[in-house]
């Protein structure tokens, strides 16, 4: 204990230990959260990459720099490609990879929802364009000529 003029006790060195561990533990605290968090981005952005197979695009990360100066990743994105394709059988197709895609992290995105409704409306599309389609061509097959837009 450090005595000071008239009986007094200096605070300031009882409480330096004290500040310096609360502030150590709150840095380690915090590297562990952005260590958490990588793990939870790289999880949720492969999970996309691997089910989105020739439909999704590379992985892009963004990065934070923690207090111990290292970079960790805290964000990332995967485009997938959610185009229409050359015929409604393969639209369809195409559809359901890239809504399986947008929904397969644990915790999708409000973005991976959004392309997850995006693939279901061009699936319905398709799948109604298909079957007009197969009606005219039923109506043609019976020798009746149907004339249907799709």
């Amino acid at each position: 204990m450090n005595v000071g003029p008239a009986g007094s006790t200096s605070l300031k060195l009882f409480a330096t230990p004290k500040e310096k561990n609360f502030e150590e533990l709150k840095i380690r605290v915090l590297i562990e959260k952005l260590k958490i968090r990588e793990k939870q981005v790289i999880a949720h952005e492969m999970a996309h990459k691997i089910v989105g197979g020739k439909y999704a695009g590379s992985v892009h990360y963004q990065y934070t720099r923690g207090p111990d100066g290292k970079l960790y990743i805290s964000g990332g994105e995967v485009s997938i490609d959610v185009s229409e394709e050359s015929s409604p059988e393969k639209t369809i197709q195409k559809m359901e990879i890239v809504r399986a895609a947008a929904l397969a992290p644990a915790d999708p995105s409000p973005q991976d929802l959004q392309v997850a409704q995006t693939a279901t409306v061009k699936e319905i599309k398709a799948r109604r364009e298909l079957s007009l389609l197969k009606e005219k061509e039923q109506h043609l097959s019976k020798g009746k000529i149907l004339d249907i837009k799709v």
